[in-house]
C-alpha cells in the first residue's frame, strides 16, 4: 500500500500533456473484442482500470499484444462466450459491464459479475437490462452474474428514461451488429459516448447521431479491424485546471479539446481564473483573489459530476460561500469530512454542500475514499500550508497515470512512498524543509 507525501504552498507552473480518455478507452476495449480481425488502439492510458480489464478480455480468450505502454493490438477471435467475467474484475473496475453488451451482440450470449466500482452511490443497471431486452435478449440475474442470451438481436426504438453514459454504451454495442435499426433516445452525449461510436464506425459499424439525445443505429452484419487513438481524457486536463487555479498557478495544460472543457472554463473564468484556449491547449493562470460560485452537477454539457470534489478543493479557500449541488451520485461529497480535518468549513444537506471559504488549508492525514475526491484531496494539499499525507492512493490510479509526477513537473513538492515506510516520510520532511 502506498500514499502520497506533500507540501503544499508552491504554486504549480509550466506544462502537462494530458493522456487518453480512460472512459472512452474502457468502452473501446471491450469493443475491440468484437470483430475476429487484429484491432490496434492508441493514446491508451497507462492506469490501473486499464491492466485490469486488459486481463479481464485476456481470460475469456482474447489476444492482448502491447506494443507500448499507449498503444494495444487486440484480437477477439478465439474468446468462448461461455466463460464469465468473474467478479474478480467486476468489482474493481464498473466499466466492465461493456462486456455484456459487447459480447452479446457478437455471440448473443454473455455472462458479467454484477458490477462494482467506486462507492460514491447508486449506480443501477436496470436502463442496461432494459435496452438489451428491447433487442431481443433475455436477462437473468443469479448467483451474482447477470447472464444475457438471444437467439437474434432484432433493432427497437428505446428511450431511456434517463440519460445513462453506461446504458447508452452498452446498448450501442449490442445493437450495432443487431438486425436492422435501433434508435436510442435521450441518450448520453458525453465525449467517451461519441469517442466509442467513432471506434465502432471505424470498425464498420453504422452509428449517427452520438453527441445528441437520439443516436440511430443500423446493424451490420460483421465488424473488422481498425487502428484508433483514443481522445483526451477531458477529467484529467480538468483536474490539472483546477490544481493550477487551487495553487495560484499558472500552466499549460496539452493534448486537449477545449470544447469538452467548457463547463469548467465557465466556472473558472466566473471566479476570477484566467483560461486561454488554443486549438488543442489551455492554459490556466491566477494572479489575485479568487470568487464564489454555484455548481451544480449535471450530464454533459453540464458541470460533470466527476469534477464536482475538485472545484470544491478550489473553491474551499476562495471569497464568500459556494453552494455545490450533486444531481448524479448520492455519495460524492463523502470526501467533505476529510477536507474538514484540512480546515475547510462545509456544511452538507443531502446533496447539497455550502462551502465558506476561508484564508487557507493547513495539511493533515487524509483518505482517498474514491478516485476524484481522491484527487481532490492532493489539490488541497497542494494548496494547504504545511505537510499533507493521502492514503489508498490506489484510488487515484485507477484514473490518473503518473499523477504525482505530473504534479512533481510542474513543481509540485510530494512523492509516492511506501504506508509502512516511515524513514521515508521523515527523509522528505527533512529534504524538503
Amino acid at each position: 500500500m502506498e500514499q502520497y507525501i506533500i507540501k503544499g504552498g508552491n504554486a504549480l507552473q509550466g506544462e502537462v500533456t494530458i493522456g487518453g480518455a480512460k472512459n472512452a478507452a474502457l468502452g473501446i476495449l471491450c469493443a475491440a473484442i468484437m470483430t475476429d480481425e487484429t484491432v490496434v488502439i492508441g493514446n491508451l492510458p497507462d492506469i490501473s482500470d486499464i491492466h485490469i480489464l486488459i486481463q479481464a478480455v485476456e481470460e475469456i480468450g482474447a489476444k492482448v499484444e502491447r506494443i507500448d505502454k499507449h498503444t494495444v493490438k487486440v484480437n477477439g477471435k478465439d474468446i468462448d462466450p461461455c466463460i464469465g467475467i468473474d467478479y474478480d474484475f467486476i468489482r474493481k473496475i464498473r466499466a466492465s459491464y461493456y462486456l455484456l453488451g459487447a459480447l452479446l451482440g457478437k455471440y448473443k450470449k454473455a455472462q458479467v459479475a454484477l458490477p462494482g466500482g467506486c462507492n460514491i452511490g447508486s449506480r443501477p443497471i436496470d436502463q442496461h437490462i432494459k435496452g438489451l431486452e428491447a433487442l431481443g435478449a433475455t436477462v437473468k440475474i443469479e448467483h451474482g452474474m447477470i447472464k444475457a442470451e438471444a437467439e437474434e438481436l432484432k433493432g427497437n426504438h428505446i428511450y431511456l428514461d434517463c440519460a445513462s453514459v453506461g446504458a447508452t454504451i452498452n446498448i450501442m454495442l449490442a445493437a450495432c451488429l443487431s438486425e436492422g435499426v435501433t434508435i436510442i433516445e435521450n441518450s448520453a452525449k458525453e465525449p467517451h459516448v461519441v469517442d466509442v461510436a467513432n471506434f465502432l464506425n471505424s470498425m464498420g459499424a453504422n452509428i449517427k447521431g452520438t453527441g445528441t439525445d437520439v443516436i440511430r443505429i443500423k446493424g451490420v452484419e460483421k465488424l473488422s479491424g481498425s487502428e484508433y487513438s483514443i481522445i483526451p481524457d477531458q477529467i484529467e486536463a480538468g483536474t490539472f485546471m483546477l490544481a493550477a487555479a487551487a495553487t495560484k498557478g499558472n500552466v499549460l495544460i496539452k493534448n486537449v479539446i477545449p470544447k469538452h472543457l467548457e463547463a469548467i472554463t465557465a466556472k473558472l473564468i466566473e471566479i476570477g481564473a484566467q483560461v486561454e484556449e488554443y486549438d488543442d491547449a489551455v492554459r490556466v493562470s491566477v494572479t489575485g483573489t479568487l470568487g464564489h460560485t454555484h455548481v451544480k452537477t449535471l450530464p454533459y454539457p453540464g458541470f460533470p459530476t466527476d469534477m464536482q470534489p475538485q472545484i470544491s478543493a478550489v473553491l474551499v479557500t476562495s471569497e464568500g460561500t459556494s453552494i455545490i449541488t450533486e444531481t448524479v451520485y448520492e455519495n460524492r461529497l463523502r470526501y467533505v469530512d476529510e477536507f474538514s480535518r484540512m480546515g475547510a468549513n462545509i456544511k452538507v444537506e443531502g446533496n447539497t454542500a455550502v462551502i465558506m471559504g476561508v484564508k487557507n488549508l493547513t495539511g493533515a492525514i487524509v483518505t482517498a475514499p474514491d478516485l476524484r475526491a481522491g484527487a481532490a484531496l492532493v489539490i488541497a494539499g497542494l494548496a494547504a500550508t504545511g505537510f499533507t499525507i493521502v492514503e489508498q492512493v490506489e484510488y487515484i490510479e485507477r484514473g490518473y497515470e503518473h499523477f504525482e509526477r505530473k504534479m512533481q513537473q510542474l513543481g509540485a513538492i510530494m512523492e509516492k512512498v511506501d504506508v509502512e515506510d516511515e524513514k521515508a516520510i521523515q527523509k522528505f520532511k527533512l529534504k524538503v524543509s
